[in-house]
């Protein structure tokens, strides 16, 4: 017989299969030799108590042969001759599942992607990190597989109203992630991995009769009774679909600022902007385990707190990992996290951020809905002129941070273009710094040892996700004005993350399909 079970044990308890079957005979009443296998349902870790412990949830195979997982299975079809043909402009995550979609349901996708591939795109930022040289078109958010590509392969979402995450995990493992994501309680694949993962899907496209463009970036939308009949390419080339599926990410500001010259409805979006921190990895692990292990992963933490009434919180926490330049154009330094597959970097990091809200924006308010970008665009370009140039990132110490005070000196950091000292009051909006000040002490309440000097705050965190949202009705999901428009992922305002947004690029297809 099958029996699932939840099993606690030690970390190096966890690490060795034979003591697991020892944990289930015993908890079963059974004799060890009875227990002929098990299937791993879940992994998490609870560090609560004064040693941390590995949560199992398995099934075991009791007085019966066992039976190894099969893998799920996808069929994809050949539609290089399909009637249908759906245009997609952007390749990220959301991009790159309504293509798999469509060619499920039999539909020809032609992905439009402004970036460049996994290969070409990494000189590219190999540029940006060594040579303080940016191309606007190929970084950390714009290219094959978009910011998803370079942003650690966090798969923490865990909510289904968007779409079914196990047929998510389920495509990844099929293109080349480790079995493990299936049931970790926090997956994570690496960004070391990702790129062969990416260039994995799509090859599934091109073979199945799809379309697979870069240096594709699009520039104008031709509409004909409210319906966009073709969309221009920077190079002047015109594409056809039945219809559009627009999944451009969160940074595709050109994207945002022409549909509102359109006159194609847009909105304003909260989002949230701060910092990122960098402590050692070391002193995480100590406050979280409090007794490390070689068999438990680099500590993680999450954060929250009120602050009059404003949300502080981490964003997008990166154990073992680096911090990076994610900009998109000259002139403006922007800050995000990764960590490679084994999370073996000596640097923890972590987006400190806090709620956005229309006041902040005020000084824009005649922009519409694109206040809010402008007003990231601000802080951002602030940042940059403070840091002097090259996206050198303007720097301080928590402490010193909290005390308004210059540090002499910053503690080794992980963000390759370089740091330099500077007061960040002067850099963050009034309202922002004094959130995030107030935020740093109570964490350091909750973490004992957190709120310490060897941790340095970097500025600035501001593209948590987008400040528009592009409407779309809820039941057909296509754009309330527009026909055949399919505001798609991050971008549109719809998801927030690698999965989330896989889901919604998803949903979209099938909604495309049914139409």
């Amino acid at each position: 017989m099958k029996q699932t079970l939840q099993l606690k044990l030690l970390p190096a308890e966890a690490a060795d299969d034979s003591i697991i079957r020892e944990y289930i005979a015993r908890s079963t009443a059974r004799r060890e030799e009875e227990i002929t296998g098990f299937h791993l349902i879940k992994r998490s870790i609870d560090a609560r108590g004064r040693q941390p412990h590995i949560l199992l949830t398995v099934n075991a195979f009791i007085g019966e042969p066992f039976h190894e997982q099969t893998p799920e299975t996808f069929s994809f079809p050949d539609v290089s001759r399909a009637h249908r043909q759906v245009l997609i402009v952007g390749a990220g995550p959301a991009g790159l599942f309504a293509a798999l979609r469509l060619i499920e349901k039999g539909i020809r996708p032609i992905l439009l992607e402004r970036g460049k591939d996994v290969r070409a795109r990494r000189r590219d930022l190999a540029s940006l990190n060594k040579e303080g040289v940016i191309n606007p078109e190929s970084n950390y958010c714009f290219g094959e597989g978009g910011a998803g590509t370079y942003s650690d392969g966090k798969l923490y979402t865990r909510s289904n109203k968007r779409g079914d995450i196990n047929r998510i995990l389920g495509l990844l493992v099929k293109f080349g992630a480790d079995k493990s994501i299936l049931a970790d309680a926090h997956p994570h694949i690496g960004t070391n991995k990702l790129p062969h993962i990416i260039q994995a899907i799509r090859q599934q496209i091109v073979e199945c009769g799809g379309v697979f463009l870069f240096e594709k970036k699009v520039v104008d939308f031709l509409l004909q009774d409210s319906t966009i009949r073709q969309v221009r390419t920077a190079d002047g080339e015109t594409f056809d679909g039945d219809a559009v599926i627009l999944a451009t990410g969160h940074s595709a500001r050109d994207i945002f600022r022409l549909l509102h010259a359109k006159h194609i409805l847009i909105e304003a979006k909260p989002f949230a902007l701060g910092v990122r921190i960098e402590h050692p990895q070391k002193l995480i692990d100590i406050i979280q385990y409090r007794t490390p292990s070689p068999f438990l992963p680099p500590a993680a933490y999450s954060l929250v707190e009120q602050i009059d009434h404003r949300g502080v919180f981490s964003f997008c926490m990166c154990p073992g990992g680096i911090i990076a330049p994610a900009a998109t154009a000259e002139g403006e330094v922007v800050v995000n996290g990764w960590s490679p597959s084994r999370r073996n970097n000596p640097y923890a990091n972590s987006g400190i951020v806090v709620s956005v809200e229309e006041k902040d924006m005020a000084p824009f308010h005649n922009e519409g809905p694109l206040a809010g970008l402008s007003f990231q665009q601000s802080v951002e370009q602030k940042a940059f002129t403070a840091g002097g140039g090259k996206f050198v990132a303007p720097a301080q110490r928590m402490a010193d941070f909290v005390a308004r005070r210059a540090s002499s000196d910053l503690p080794a950091c992980s963000y390759l273009p370089g740091l330099h000292s500077v007061p960040l009051h002067h850099v963050l909006p009034h309202t922002i710094f004094e959130d995030l000040r107030a935020g740093f002490k109570a964490f350091g309440d909750k973490m004992k040892g957190y709120f310490t000097n060897e941790a340095v705050i970097v500025a600035t965190e501001s593209r948590t996700s987008s400040p528009v949202r592009i409407p779309r009705d809820p039941g057909t999901l296509r754009h309330p004005q527009i026909n055949n428009l399919f505001p798609c992922g991050e971008g549109a305002g719809y998801a927030g993350g690698i999965v989330s947004a896989a889901m919604d690029g998803e949903r979209v297809a099938d909604r495309v399909a049914q139409n």
